[in-house]
């Protein structure tokens, strides 16, 4: 028997998008019963972790606990959600109850399939292989990069899904690669880049940028080559091309940015669209068939870079459309598409891409930031991990 809880806001999921959403709507009305529906002990700051990978931050650092960031006024509910029931104002929960609401904000995050590569989950931690999109694994990257040698192969790849922090699975690898140079072997190491499709990113500016890093550190791309296997006691990756043939390359160790995808919880429900996401206005935030429903963050539809950039610009858009919303009114906030990827492309050398939904620039600071600069990594090592802790999840940044 489902018993049933009502709220006036649920929001599911309590990542950066979740959080910080709560914390700005209890700042405009602190009277505001919401509800944020997450099962995690743990609150994590990953964007550092391309650093941890890289030996430059201290991974016990990139987490709290969840309790320490829930705003005061907000009601936990400590489960995971299971499904969607938008007809009924329902949200399903994995002890068997629902929680109903007024309004609904999803901000369930993005689901790594680890096991959509054979062999990975088996071998990964170990014989070379590692991953900075995981806690456990990003302190296991810097081990890695620190035992190549002269005359090794370090492979870094790319899946053919949306992934979070778009940048991640380039930037780690230049990190290496300057680790190589400062020891005096990069010319000995064979470095090497597989992604599906062609370019180091979508943006012209920045990919001129990226595609000099690339050729002044000497790696080789792999142009549409998707990794489906690996064999970590054979030291073997087998990657699929665009004709659909495979090839193996040896490697001593691998970098592996796991394909990534929608929640199942959002993808079998009536709120996804044909990708998985929450099928919301790319302006507004709000649902295109469920008026009271709203989505922020990588679980959206939002066809933009999932990154926590992105959030910070989509949060303050959504919660006026909801407020707005609740008055009965029309929503009066609109998101451009704004998000920036802090691209990383050495020590102490970092590149602020900051762009729109048609690719054109935005930047912030009155230079050129398709540069690589030591301030820049510096915001991104000192400034962005104290305001996503002291502010963004506080809502007053």
């Amino acid at each position: 028997m489902s018993s049933s809880k009502h709220h006036q806001i649920v929001i599911a999921g309590g990542g950066n998008a979740g959080i910080s959403i709560a914390a700005q709507l209890l700042r405009k009305n602190s009277k505001l019963d919401i509800a944020i529906v997450d099962p995690s002990d743990k609150h994590y700051y990953q964007p550092a972790w391309t650093l941890v990978g890289g030996g430059d931050f201290d991974v016990n650092a990139t987490v709290r606990s969840q309790a320490s960031v829930i705003p005061k006024g907000a009601k936990w509910v400590k489960q995971a959600v299971t499904g969607f029931d938008p007809d009924n104002n329902a949200v399903k929960l994995d002890n068997g109850e629902q929680l109903t609401y007024d309004y609904l904000v999803v901000t369930l995050g993005i689901k790594i399939l680890w096991d959509q590569i054979e062999g990975l989950k088996e071998t990964i931690g170990k014989n070379g292989v590692t991953s900075n999109y995981s806690f456990q694994y990003a302190p296991y990257t810097y081990e890695c990069i620190k035992s190549i040698q002269a005359g090794q192969t370090a492979l870094f790849t790319q899946p053919d899904t949306p992934i979070k922090c778009g940048g991640a699975p380039q930037k780690i690898m230049y990190l290496a690669a300057d680790n190589f140079r400062k020891r005096g072997i990069l010319d000995k190491v064979n470095v090497e880049f597989f992604k599906p499709g062609v370019g180091m990113f979508s943006v012209k500016k920045y990919n001129e940028s990226l595609t000099k890093m690339v050729q002044k550190y000497g790696i080789k791309t792999n142009w549409d080559y998707v990794l489906v296997k690996v064999d970590g006691p054979n030291k073997t990756a087998t990657f699929r091309k665009a004709d659909g043939s495979t090839e193996d390359r040896s490697f001593d160790m691998i970098h592996v940015t796991p394909p990534q995808g929608a929640p199942d919880a959002v993808k079998n429900s009536p709120l996804a669209n044909e990708g998985g996401w929450v099928d919301v206005d790319a302006a507004t935030t709000q649902h295109k068939k469920y008026a009271n429903v709203f989505s922020a963050g990588d679980s959206s539809g939002l066809p933009i870079s999932k990154t926590g950039a992105a959030i910070r610009k989509q949060a303050p858009v959504l919660v006026a459309n909801l407020l707005a919303a609740m008055e009965g009114k029309s929503a009066p906030a609109k998101y451009t598409g704004y998000t920036s990827c802090p691209l990383v492309v050495g020590y102490g050398k970092l590149i602020l891409a900051e762009f729109d939904y048609n690719g054109n620039p935005m930047e912030t600071f009155p230079f050129d930031q398709g540069k690589p600069r030591w301030t820049m990594y510096l915001l991104k090592k000192k400034v962005l991990p104290w305001l996503y802790w002291n502010k963004i999840l506080k809502g007053t940044a």
